[in-house]
C-alpha cells in the first residue's frame, strides 16, 4: 500500500467514525457520556480536516467543486425554512 492509499484509507475511516459518533450522540441519554462522545467527534473532525489539507496539498484528494454564492444562499434558505429557531 503506497502513501496515497494509506492517507485516503485513514480519511475514509475517520469520516465513517465521525458519522458513527453522530448516531451515538443522538441516542445517548446520559449527558456526561454524550459530552464525551461529542468531544471525541470534535477531535476526529479536527484530525480529519488536517489530514484532508495534507492530502489536498499532495494531490491525493480532490474535493468537490466549491458551491457558488447562489447555491449557498439556496441551501441556507432551505435549512432556515426547515429548521426555524
Amino acid at each position: 500500500m503506497n502513501e496515497r492509499e494509506m492517507v485516503l484509507d485513514v480519511l475514509n475511516n475517520v469520516k465513517a467514525g465521525i458519522a458513527n459518533y453522530s448516531k451515538i450522540i443522538t441516542e445517548c441519554a446520559d449527558q456526561q457520556l454524550r459530552k464525551t462522545f461529542q468531544q471525541m467527534r470534535d477531535g476526529d473532525e479536527t484530525f480529519q480536516y488536517e489530514l484532508f489539507k495534507i492530502a489536498d496539498e499532495k494531490g491525493y484528494y480532490t474535493p468537490s467543486q466549491k458551491a457558488n454564492e447562489h447555491e449557498c444562499k439556496n441551501v441556507k434558505e432551505c435549512l432556515c425554512g426547515c429548521f426555524p429557531n
